[in-house]
Parts: structure tokens; C-alpha cells; sequence
């Protein structure tokens, strides 16, 4: 199949970029058709409403109707609805901007990017509906339970340079956690396992076999039971720093994956804003692939229980 180029994008909507679909050739006599089928996730009637509303939109960036013919080897937009998801009361940071980069500084609780039951509510959409930069780009992950630094490429074209960065591991993370004291442990100490999805798919873990992941354990201060750490990661696992931590029997303060599932979004439970997972990404650091200017970017937060110990 030919797919066309992007001659008419759509613009965004209250920060959220229209999303795109190229229609294959097909038995469809109606785009509706096609949508509700191959995108089953969102029913046919929130489709018909949708185009009700002009939200699903032709290449030339006319919104279709219900009715509209199905016209295979074109493109259709469509903006995602988020009237109903919650509001999260917390609010990002810009720590650095220039032409090419941005570093935001998160609160706990905040996704990164659109996904599930969060659109506007997004680290990623308040900032391009704050900035008017449509192209921004986050660079790597950051679960939403963790706060700290996020970096966002600003120009499509160096995208890929500062990605390099990360899959060829020249960045320098290191995050801080606070968890129970293990006096037993001698610290600095470094953790290495091998690491996969668990049955449950939202869940991480550690497996026989050569390790995939490694974790650099040191201490910063202790208390009577809880610790405040320093972790540096080797590798970028998915839940690396969470799941090595637990298992090492030190699972850290306030996690609602590990070592039991609380997490609201598959328990049940209501969103508890008042316990957040003691963990930050606290600095970063690179040599730039656009500028070559060595760059060291440092959270402005505070883990809560630090203050405990």
C-alpha cells in the first residue's frame, strides 16, 4: 500500500496532536466502518459521536460524517477524547530550555505521555499546549510514580541523535529512593539479574539465566529503619530500580507494584496522593550530540520520608 505524505496535519487541540490512520484497501463502505473495526478499543457509537463532533477529520482536513465513503490509500485524524479522566494535581517544572532540548522536572503521579485512562493529563500534552511545540518529544521513560527529570527533544530532526544517547547507554542516571534500612548490606553494592515480564503483564521479573540489568546500590544516609539510596542503573529495564530493590528485601516506600499489587489502576482501590513512591530521578548528565556542550541537569525535589530519617 502507498501512503501518502502528511500535506494537511491537523493542529493540536488543547495540546494533544491529532492521531493518523492510513486506510488500506478494503471491503469498508464507510470510514466508520473501517475505524470501529481495526480500532475495537473504542466502540462504533464513540466513532459516530466523534465525527459528530468533528473530531475525525479527511486528508484535507475536513471533518467526515457518519456517512462518509471509505476511500482506501488516504489518511484520517482523529483526536483522542479526554473529557472524563481525572485531574492530577500536581504540577511539572521547566529546569532547561533551548532550541534543541527541554528538561522538565516531574511530580509523582504524572504520566509521561498519553496512554490508558490519561491524555490531557500528561506530562507530555501540558507542555505542548503550555510551549504552543507541537514536534516535542520525550527522550526516554519515566514511570508515573516517579518524579524527577525528563528530557524532550524540541526539533523532529535531532530526535534520533539524542535517542542514540540512551540506547547506547552514554547517559549518566542517577536516581535517590527511600526504603527500609538493611544494616546487613554492605553498601556500596552492585545488583545484577536477569529480568522479564511477569503473568501479569503491568509486572517485572527477576528469572535464572545471565543478567540483562544491573544496579549500582550506595547509601546516602540512614535513620533507625529507613534508609535514604543512591541508584545508578547499568541498564534501562522496565521497573529495573523497583524490582532489585525488592528484592533485595528493601522495596521502596510507598511502590504499589512490589512487592504486592495496590496500584489503583489494577486493584480497584482509589488513588491514594498522599503516599507517593520514594523514588526520584535526580540527575542526568551527557555530552550533547547537537551543541557538544557536556550537560549535568539536577532535580529541584525532595523525596517526602527523607525527612524521617
Amino acid at each position: 500500500m502507498t501512503r501518502p505524505a502528511h500535506s494537511n496535519k491537523p493542529p493540536m487541540r488543547g495540546g494533544v496532536s491529532a492521531s493518523c490512520v492510513a486506510l488500506p484497501t478494503g471491503p469498508w463502505q464507510h470510514t466508520v466502518e473501517f475505524l470501529a473495526e481495526r480500532m475495537p478499543g473504542v466502540a462504533l457509537e464513540e466513532w459516530l459521536r466523534r465525527m459528530a463532533q468533528g473530531w475525525v477529520l479527511a486528508e484535507n482536513g475536513k471533518p467526515l460524517a457518519p456517512n462518509s465513503a471509505y476511500q482506501p490509500n488516504t489518511r484520517v485524524y482523529y483526536y483522542r477524547d479526554s473529557g472524563k479522566e481525572p485531574a492530577i494535581p500536581f504540577q511539572a517544572h521547566i529546569l532547561f530550555q533551548d532550541d534543541y532540548l527541554l528538561v522538565a522536572d516531574k511530580p509523582h503521579f504524572l504520566p509521561v505521555t498519553p496512554g490508558g485512562r490519561f491524555v490531557r493529563e500528561t506530562l507530555l500534552v501540558r507542555l505542548k499546549e503550555q510551549l504552543g511545540i507541537e514536534s516535542l518529544s520525550p527522550l526516554h521513560r519515566l514511570d508515573r510514580e516517579t518524579a524527577g527529570l525528563v528530557l524532550f527533544s524540541i526539533r523532529t530532526q535531532d530526535r534520533s541523535a539524542y535517542q542514540l544517547l540512551f540506547r547506547q547507554q552514554s547517559v549518566r542516571k542517577e536516581y535517590e529512593a527511600v526504603a527500609p534500612w538493611r544494616p546487613d548490606l554492605s553498601l556500596p553494592y552492585e545488583h545484577a539479574s536477569r529480568m522479564k515480564t511477569a503473568a501479569q503483564f503491568f509486572r517485572q521479573q527477576e528469572i535464572t539465566g545471565h543478567p540483562n540489568s544491573l544496579t549500582r546500590i550506595e547509601l546516602i544516609e540512614s535513620g533507625a529503619s529507613l534508609a535514604r539510596y543512591r541508584l545508578v542503573p547499568r541498564s534501562g529495564r522496565t521497573h529495573q530500580l523497583r524490582v532489585h530493590m525488592n528484592s533485595l528485601g528493601i522495596p521502596i516506600l510507598g511502590d504499589q507494584l512490589y512487592p504486592e499489587v495496590m496500584h489503583p489502576e489494577h486493584s480497584g482501590a482509589a488513588e491514594d496522593y498522599t503516599h507517593p513512591l520514594q523514588l526520584l530521578a535526580r540527575t542526568i548528565a551527557f555530552t550533547d550530540p547537537v551543541t557538544g556542550q557536556e550537560r549535568t541537569f539536577s532535580s529541584t525535589r525532595v523525596l517526602a520520608s527523607a525527612g524521617n530519617l
